[in-house]
């Protein structure tokens, strides 16, 4: 390991960034000095500017990889290197605002009923029913279920924080026949080998399955799933601010994109057209 990725990395840990975060920068600050093929301390911005250039017309990479590049790099050059003048030059990228694929109340049965393998069918039905990302659901522990208080919590989710999520009691039963027959001890969702969880490609892999053999039309993923879970929060009347504590947001204006997706509101919203008295509209 070099001396200046040595110092990048502590630079990461004493700042508290996640394993994974520190994994990724540091990925992506090897390929920008393998592209040229020198130390980034021997780098100018107008090397960077044509790596990002480089980036953005390989075409395979996407905003979220070219935004991790970006995040990387002005990290590399504001902290480890100390080169404030150079991070003004590395721009965050403007990416287009889509709204998310959300299934309805039948389309999320369908989905779960579809799943053939009981640990991820028990995998998926918590994310739907706690709102939770794939990877919170695999760092489950058996002990974050509290049957008592019936609430999830949730240890170390996307920015390093913990949160307490609601438990469904049809969700616990499901929990408890599923604990009967798989007998997880540490982990709530055991991988194959001893001591780690499953793996996300597997459940990924299985909510594909699932949603081919049950038909729907929908693109849906395994994140569909927690964007389903705050839509219909929402549409059902809960507070948006609960709603966003319930998913770890951070910003409200993250939450409020539930707004926008939410067909009982637009339903329940009568549009200025049904309140005109005009002769003849009939075609």
């Amino acid at each position: 390991m070099t001396p200046l990725r040595q110092r990048m990395l502590e630079d990461l840990r004493v700042r508290n960034y996640s394993p994974r975060t520190q994994a990724t920068y540091i990925q992506h600050v090897a390929r920008f000095a393998a592209y040229f093929g020198k130390s980034p301390d021997e780098l100018t911005k107008e090397d960077i500017r044509s790596y990002l250039v480089h980036l953005v017309q390989a075409k395979r990479v996407s905003w979220s990889w070219f935004n991790q590049a970006v995040c990387a790099l002005r990290f590399l050059y504001r902290v480890t290197l100390d080169r404030g003048d150079i991070v003004p030059h590395i721009p965050y990228p403007r990416t287009s605002k889509k709204l998310p694929t959300v299934l309805s109340a039948e389309e999320v049965a369908r989905l779960l009923g579809a799943v053939r393998n009981p640990k991820h069918r028990a995998v998926l039905s918590t994310i739907y029913a706690a709102g939770l990302r794939i990877s919170e659901a695999l760092a489950l522990k058996v002990s974050a279920i509290d049957s008592e208080r019936m609430v999830i919590t949730v240890r170390q989710g996307k920015g390093r924080k913990d949160r307490t999520v609601m438990l469904s009691p049809q969700l616990l039963e499901m929990l408890r026949s599923y604990a009967r027959q798989a007998r997880p001890r540490d982990w709530l969702f055991p991988g194959r080998r001893g001591g780690q969880p499953l793996h996300a490609t597997a459940v990924q892999r299985a909510c594909a399955e699932a949603r081919a053999t049950a038909g729907l039309g929908k693109h849906a993923t395994v994140h569909t799933l927690r964007h389903s879970f705050a839509t219909h929060l929402l549409e059902g009347g809960t507070d948006l601010r609960l709603i966003q504590t319930l998913l770890g947001h951070r910003s409200i204006k993250t939450t409020a994109i539930y707004t926008h997706v939410s067909a009982q509101r637009l339903q329940d919203t009568p549009s200025p057209f049904d309140r005109l008295e005009v002769s003849g509209l009939s075609i």
